[in-house]
């Protein structure tokens, strides 16, 4: 499927900060309607997103998508965990990955593929303050050599 039709709802910018990212991959997300239609507004916080694998199922956990404002007594709960569509295979890779020591699987971002939601995930392992510190000044070298070009 095209690049055109992938349009980004939310990232999470801190993952790349935060993580060494390993593997990625795709999975869809099973949503209420409420929810979708809240999603299409662009409205959704990923800073405390993880996966959790819960009985040979994967879960997104601490995802929070608002209440749409006219929902009224269908609406959804923003803080609930959502279930992740992968196959059986991946989700026992994940499992598998999620075992080690030090590593843990965040959300990197929201988007809509054609009609359906789907999120990025990414196995990570948490980088130390020193690597984050070494990641910042090799930016801003990066940054620098361009600027003098």
């Amino acid at each position: 499927m095209s690049d055109a039709r992938i349009k980004i709802i939310a990232s999470n910018r801190r993952a790349r900060h935060d993580y060494d990212l390993t593997e990625t991959m795709e999975a869809g997300l099973v949503l209420l309607g409420s929810e979708v239609k809240v999603l299409r507004d662009g409205k959704c916080t990923l800073s405390a997103a993880h996966v959790r694998v819960i009985a040979g199922e994967a879960w997104l956990v601490g995802a929070t998508i608002p209440e749409y404002p006219f929902a009224n007594r269908f609406n959804h709960e923003p803080d609930r965990d959502r279930k992740l569509l992968l196959h059986k295979r991946q989700v026992e890779r994940l499992h598998r990955e999620l075992r080690e020591r030090g590593t843990s699987c965040v959300v990197t971002r929201v988007y809509f593929k054609g009609a359906r939601v789907k999120v990025e995930i990414a196995v990570a392992r948490g980088k130390k303050l020193h690597d984050k510190r070494q990641a910042l000044k090799s930016k801003q070298a990066k940054r620098e050599m361009r600027r003098n070009r």
